[in-house]
């Protein structure tokens, strides 16, 4: 097992050491630091190189010598990714590197609930270490900017505070089991079409506002252990080795100790990774190598060519072991851990948490008539449309595509839940998307080939239609290239392969429609007046059906809220509107050329989502922090601890949330701070404290949400640093972001 240095115990064993004569690096009693420094003094120039970089594809090199063992990484979010080759991406072949597929990032975020995002990390965690896994590459926190985002459904949304609260106990769960988070992609990796060549411009206040408070979070609070750059690039420097973000902010004014890695192929020079901050090199056939070179790790970017810059005196040792001394401390935190567990793989527990957060991510959007929660009488028919209502969505989306123990339909799922009820469930394809269900080496072994035209589905469906009791359509996005997926973006905002025809013909012929979307993106609703009831259902992993179904039949009362908001067009999105994105090619001599960069400014600076919204008094579909339930609140008598705080105060805002509806059920109060006058033009509000409290029908409690001075800062340009500034401000409360019916004035002196 690779939890034992058996080079150590063997050479410690031959000399008849005891615990008290153990080489200080090897010493547990002693301090990490000390240990760090020995371990450095013993090491050859050699071995310092080969711990720096990726030896296979998701493994570095330890330290045989010395009893350091290899390190092993693999992709996350949302799983343990299934094995690959040492020295490709084919699968490894293995029967025992399935895991259990929790939800997509989107839906953890939508539940606005931290101890869910601390089970998840923690049980992410045991499957990991089961799998010999030291490092999982996640959680991804870059802002959800625009609604073609390809990544969006691996991110936690549009919001800095949400994303920074979420991101937090995630990773503590997971690193309490000696098993590192790598918070990704930093930063400004907002695109994924063209990701490689995008130079962001962005002012400085909207890089502080908006795109690093999560980032920030996950080192000054959660204490990550690990970084991973961005495949973009900040100011002309790819953000692998850039000496802004990761010199200056990350590791100068974060004080960040742990490892900066590299997104796979994300370093581009010697000189840059060795100067800009970069830690350890991962990645495939870099350095402009090809299939089959041989020797190919030793040839990366912070291997062999550093070796000879250091030979040759183009570099000192200084910057390789401030490098080594920080890979060091990621050693000693995961591989060379005396107390770390086993962990465990596939169990129960893990499936009802996997479960439970999808519960409480689903949102539920719409629901006029109260047509949720179904409500068929024994012999009924409920009719399911939709490929989504079969189709496995746990393959595929890039390096988060996972080998699934076992993954529940939606369809089987509401079968047999409704069964129990002696309710009969039929299923209508409706439309055909795409029937391929494989991605590197790992399928799904669905065949979902169906030749039928789109007039004969459409035709079929409101044939069944008709005779149902009530409808559920299953659509959205999937997991294939230009939706929900990795290294593209999405082409257009409508649904895709005719989905609205499908829906809006259903609509006609059966009142009692609801309509379910899966993905990690907003979509376009034209028909939304036409149907009662609409779910926002995520990717939700192995399992999805459980979870839906517990939700669409009101055994589970949903409580999800939107992490984003829901525009009804792009028109609505202030990085379309002022044509900001994708950006423009740089033109050599009037030719565009593959290695051309692309120059995005994010002219919108700090208004994205809501707060554009906002500043352009426009109603979105639905709003961010949106999400109904099965029974009713009333959130009254705003009240704080004080009217006036200093900058070394804080103050506390207390509501009464009483459930008056007939079902228990859980709702999220949000917290906006509203600055009534400033000296720089701010959003009209932005969220700043939430709490989400469960109640039995009846019952009463008050919610306590406290803020101190750093809720009222704004990022000086001129200062080059966060201020606040003596005036009025107000406390907005509510349960979403357009519904905020409490305010309450205080002062900052």
């Amino acid at each position: 097992m690779k939890h034992i240095a058996l080079s150590v115990l063997l050479s410690v064993a031959a000399v008849g050491a005891s615990a008290q004569s153990l080489p200080v690096y090897l010493d547990s009693n002693r301090p990490v630091e000390e240990r760090i420094d020995d371990a450095l003094n013993r090491m050859t120039l050699q071995e310092k190189i080969r711990i720096i970089h990726a030896q296979s594809k998701f493994s570095s090199a330890g330290v045989p010598r010395l009893g350091f063992p290899d390190f092993w990484t693999d992709d996350g979010p949302h799983g343990v990714r299934p094995d690959v080759l040492w020295d490709e991406w084919e699968q490894a072949g293995q029967t025992n590197d399935s895991c259990v597929a929790f939800p997509a990032l989107t839906c953890l975020a939508a539940s606005w609930n931290p101890q869910l995002s601390r089970l998840y990390g923690h049980s992410l965690g045991e499957e990991a270490l089961y799998r010999g896994k030291d490092m999982i590459l996640g959680p991804g926190v870059n802002i959800y900017r625009t609604p073609l985002g390809g990544r969006n459904f691996e991110y936690m949304g549009e919001d800095p505070f949400l994303t920074s609260t979420m991101v937090v106990p995630y990773i503590q769960g997971m690193q309490s089991l000696g098993v590192s988070a790598c918070v990704k992609h930093f930063c400004l990796n907002n695109d994924e079409e063209n990701r490689f060549n995008v130079n962001v411009s962005v002012s400085d206040r909207a890089l502080h506002e908006i795109y690093l408070p999560a980032f920030k979070a996950a080192v000054e609070q959660g204490k990550v252990w690990a970084i991973m750059g961005g495949y973009n690039l900040y100011r002309d420097e790819h953000c692998c080795h850039n000496s802004i973000t990761l010199n200056k902010i990350l590791k100068g004014d974060w004080q960040f100790d742990g490892v900066v890695v590299s997104d796979w192929g994300g370093t581009h020079d010697t000189d840059q990774a060795v100067k800009n901050g970069l830690d350890m090199e991962f990645g495939s056939w870099t350095n402009g190598l090809s299939a089959g070179t041989s020797n190919a790790y030793d040839n990366y970017y912070l291997a062999t060519p550093y070796l000879k810059g250091i030979k040759e005196g183009r570099y000192t040792t200084k910057e390789l072991d401030e490098k080594v001394r920080r890979v060091l401390r990621l050693f000693y935190r995961t591989t060379m851990r005396k107390d770390r567990p086993y962990g465990y793989l596939c169990s129960d527990e893990h499936y009802a948490a996997a479960r439970k957060i999808g519960e409480e991510g689903i949102v539920l959007l719409q629901n006029k008539g109260g047509v949720l929660p179904l409500n068929v009488k024994k012999g009924g028919r409920v009719l399911v449309v939709g490929e989504n209502a079969i189709k496995m969505m746990t393959v595929g989306g890039g390096s988060s595509s996972l080998k699934a123990q076992r993954e529940l339909s939606p369809l089987d799922g509401l079968k047999a839940r409704l069964a129990k009820d002696g309710v009969v469930v039929d299923y209508a394809r409706g439309y055909v998307g795409d029937v391929t269900g494989n991605y590197n080496g790992v399928t799904t072994g669905q065949n979902l080939d169906d030749q039928r035209s789109s007039e004969e589905l459409i035709a079929e469906a409101v044939e069944k239609a008709r005779l149902a009791d009530c409808v559920v359509m299953f659509g959205g996005l999937n997991k294939s290239d230009f939706q929900d997926c990795e290294g593209h973006d999405r082409k257009e905002y409508a649904l895709p392969y005719g989905q609205d025809n499908v829906i809006e013909a259903l609509a006609k012929v059966n009142a009692n429609m609801v309509y379910v979307n899966i993905s990690g993106n907003a979509v376009a609703m034209p028909w939304r007046n036409s149907v009662p009831a609409i779910v926002q259902g995520w990717f939700l992993g192995s399992e999805a059906g459980e979870a839906l179904a517990a939700v669409l039949t009101g055994d589970a009362n949903p409580s999800g809220k939107l992490p984003f908001t829901w525009v009804k067009s792009l028109k609505q999105v202030g990085a379309h509107v002022l044509d900001a994105y994708p950006g423009v090619w740089r033109k050599h001599g009037g030719a565009q050329t593959p290695d051309n960069i692309i120059d995005e400014d994010y002219k919108e600076g700090v208004y994205v989502g809501y707060r554009w919204t906002d500043l352009k008094r426009e109603r979105p579909e639905f709003a961010f922090g949106h999400g109904l339930s099965y029974t009713t609140f009333a959130i009254s008598n705003l009240r704080a601890d004080k009217a006036v705080m200093d900058r070394n105060d804080s103050i506390a805002f207390t509501v009464t949330v009483k459930n008056t509806g007939l079902r228990a059920g859980a709702e999220t109060v949000q917290l906006y701070i509203h600055d009534r006058k400033a000296s720089v033009d701010r959003p009209v509000k932005e969220l700043k404290g939430f709490s989400k409290v469960w109640l039995e029908p009846g019952e009463s409690r008050d919610v306590t949400i406290a803020i101190d001075n750093s809720a009222l800062c704004f990022y000086d340009e001129s200062q080059s640093a966060w201020r606040s500034e003596n005036g009025t401000f107000e406390a907005w409360v509510g349960n979403a972001s357009d519904n905020l019916k409490l305010k309450k004035a205080f002062e900052l002196k």
